[in-house]
C-alpha cells in the first residue's frame, strides 16, 4: 500500500463533505494545473458508485476514474475499490480530528504501469489541491 496525508484546515464534518460533494470535487480532483474535472458524481453509500471525469485541459487525454464504496463511515472513513476481479485495487481514506483541523489520510493499492513514486506523487498532489478547496471555503 501507499500512504498519503495531509491536514484540512477545518473540523472533520467540512473536510467530509469537500472530500464527497461533487460540487467540490470539481474544484479539487487533478494533479496539475494541466488538468481538470469536468464533473463528477458520487453516491455515497455501500455499493454505490463514484465517478469522476478527468481530462487534459488541451483535450488531448481523459479518462473516467470509477469507484464502488465498501464501507463508509460518515466523517470518519470511506473503503472504495478500483477496478474488478485481480485487477480491483483497495483504497482507504480517514478523516482524524487533530490540532488544526483534520488529518486526512489515503492509503492506497499501487498499480502496475507506473512507478511508485509518481503515483504517490500523483495522489499527494491531487490531495493537496484538497486541501486548499478546504482552506479556500
Amino acid at each position: 500500500m501507499i500512504t498519503i496525508s495531509a491536514l484540512a484546515p477545518a473540523p472533520p464534518e467540512t473536510a467530509w463533505e469537500v472530500y464527497t460533494n461533487p460540487e467540490h470535487i470539481v474544484h479539487w480532483n487533478f494533479a496539475s494545473d494541466d488538468w481538470h474535472c469536468p464533473w463528477a458524481k458520487n453516491d455515497l453509500r455501500v455499493g454505490g458508485t463514484y465517478v469522476a471525469r478527468m481530462e487534459a485541459k488541451d483535450g488531448s487525454f481523459g479518462f473516467d476514474f470509477e469507484v464502488v464504496y465498501t464501507a463508509i463511515e460518515p466523517f470518519r472513513s470511506l473503503d472504495y475499490v478500483m477496478g474488478e476481479g485481480e485487477e480491483a485495487r483497495r483504497v482507504r481514506v480517514t478523516f482524524t480530528p487533530v490540532e488544526g483541523g483534520t488529518e486526512v489520510v489515503v492509503a492506497f493499492d499501487p498499480e502496475n504501469m507506473n512507478d511508485l513514486e509518481m503515483q504517490r506523487a500523483g495522489w499527494q498532489a491531487i490531495l493537496d489541491n484538497y486541501v486548499k478547496r478546504v482552506a479556500g471555503r
